[in-house]
């Protein structure tokens, strides 16, 4: 499609970018052009590119941190809006929670709440990307998620702002009403519940989690978990007893480390990031039965 060019500079004036490479807003630094790309540095900016946006009857792509996510070789047709909001406000007393905008680095956030004494977000310490993106996808890890630490998220919809308790997200396993496309809504803000603790205790239990994941989990560019677990069985269990660690096409590869992490080693294209994901897919469920589901998004024109 076309965009309305003119429209859009009159709605955001010299933010408006175009024809941007993307692959350098994603963790896994893969991705072509957008036509457009336009960059909100708070909630009410973010609010008001959607409404903008709504209106006009342009698609858009809201990106966080980049995770989770393989963009198109060819890149996005329509808006990418690229979340930078991230104002943070602590609230102190018997039940301490923190109110925070959607583009604050989750794990940033969880050491911002560890360095006030505070507990809760302990699992959160070194998972990639946004709050905004963690709260749509349910991120979890060692035990914890975001359904058992959300209280309520403020998001933008096409008939106005609102704030959904955690009860409206619909959450499950790595999932939520807004990533299944039930509801259509930009996440704006998020309430999450905290506990009260000492410096110590958060710190070293926050220390055990991110030595774990070093242990675990591959250095370098990579996307994070590619599929979801399934039911009883853990995804890279099932692509390392498939034979299939250390398999590469072009530059990404199934990490020896883990084999639910695939890894760019530079100039990968996102085409053989997919190849490799249904080779995947087409061994495991050959050899054990098992469909295995993309926890990760694909993003733009395929």
């Amino acid at each position: 499609m076309s965009l309305p060019l003119s429209d859009l500079r009159r709605c955001f004036g010299e933010r408006l970018q175009e024809n941007v490479m993307l692959a350098p807003y994603t963790s896994a630094r893969i991705g072509g052009p957008a036509d457009a790309l336009l960059i909100a540095n708070s909630a009410d900016e973010l609010a008001e590119a959607a409404v903008c946006l709504w209106q006009l009857n342009v698609p858009f792509i809201l990106l966080g941190g980049g995770s989770n996510v393989l963009i198109s070789d060819r890149g996005v047709r329509g808006m990418v809006v690229l979340n930078r909001a991230k104002a943070v406000r602590f609230e102190t007393g018997e039940t301490p929670a923190v109110w925070a905008e959607s583009g604050v680095v989750f794990s940033n956030l969880a050491h911002r709440a560890a360095a006030q004494a505070f507990s809760g977000l302990e699992w959160a310490a070194s998972v990639p990307g946004t709050l905004g993106g963690a709260v749509y996808g349910n991120a979890g890890a060692f035990g914890g998620d975001m359904s058992g630490n959300l209280i309520q998220a403020e998001v933008q919809t096409r008939t106005g702002r609102e704030v959904w308790p955690v009860e409206r997200l619909g959450y499950g396993y790595r999932t939520s009403v807004l990533k299944r496309g039930e509801v259509q809504a930009v996440i704006l803000s998020a309430r999450l519940r905290l506990e009260n603790s000492s410096k110590e205790a958060v710190g070293l239990k926050m220390q055990e989690f991110i030595e774990r994941r070093k242990r675990t989990q591959p250095p370098g560019a990579s996307m994070g978990s590619m599929f979801k677990n399934p039911p009883g069985d853990a995804a890279g269990r099932l692509i390392e007893a498939a034979g299939l660690k250390g398999s590469r096409v072009g530059n990404v590869e199934i990490s020896p480390v883990h084999a639910n992490f695939f890894v760019n080693y530079g100039q990968t294209r996102a085409a053989d990031v997919r190849t490799l994901i249904e080779l995947a897919q087409k061994t495991v469920l050959e050899k054990f039965g098992v469909q295995l589901e993309l926890e990760i998004e694909l993003i733009g024109e395929w």
